[in-house]
């Protein structure tokens, strides 16, 4: 068969889609993490894409690489919903009577929720499995916690600039302080290690149930 006809291309350039739309239809600033996060998925499923084709396969190439990938875009959606929004249900806003707001709901929705979806199903639909060992876990959690402290430190430096604090939790004037800020963190940096620990989880889960092909990992 074919690699056009594989359901994995199909589903990573549906991924591919649903960023590009979610980026461009709303007011998306790479400032706050959903944008940096979106644009690190769309580079890798992008060129997931065009190599599947290229190769005739449909593996991912770099498969090392899909969990940090899968974990930051879930974590975009967790905090959102949880932390963000207090758990408020985003569906009533994308049929809002004006058009500009149900259009900025809908760009916001595709990128905290639709998008991260995919990719989570992604994850657990396609192989290769174990191509991530658990003890690449601690370096899928460098990408957030680095972005929290870079924020910090910017606000710090440049106290005038837009969006100081991109995110509540950040803002020591909201936490009590620096000290409530670094438990913030603190707190965050062990529930993204459970996320973490949990798809590899599932990977090793799914590599058993499925017995489909299985990465070697050298190093």
């Amino acid at each position: 068969m074919s690699i056009l006809w594989k359901p994995p291309l199909w589903w990573r350039a549906a991924i591919v889609v649903c960023v590009v739309v979610g980026l461009l239809s709303g007011e998306q600033r790479v400032l706050f993490y959903t944008c940096q996060s979106n644009l690190i998925v769309l580079g890798y499923f992008g060129a997931a894409v065009y190599l599947m084709v290229r190769r005739r396969t449909p593996e991912a190439p770099a498969p090392r690489l899909r969990g940090p990938v899968t974990l930051w875009i879930l974590i975009t959606c967790l905090i959102s919903h949880f932390v963000l929004n207090a758990g408020a249900s985003p569906l009533p806003g994308l049929s809002d009577p004006d058009l500009a707001v149900a259009t900025a709901n809908r760009s916001l929705f595709l990128v905290h929720y639709v998008v991260p979806l995919m990719v989570v199903i992604d994850w657990v639909a396609f192989g290769p499995r174990r191509a991530s060992p658990w003890r690449d876990l601690p370096w899928w959690l460098v990408f957030p916690l680095l972005y929290g402290v870079l924020s910090v430190f910017r606000a710090v430096v440049f106290p005038t600039a837009p969006f100081r604090y991109p995110y509540p939790f950040l803002d020591p004037g909201v936490q009590g302080g620096y000290g409530g800020v670094a438990v913030q963190m603190a707190s965050l940096a062990v529930v993204f290690a459970v996320l973490g620990a949990l798809l590899l989880g599932v990977d090793r889960l799914m590599a058993l149930v499925t017995r489909g092909p299985v990465a070697v990992v050298t190093t």
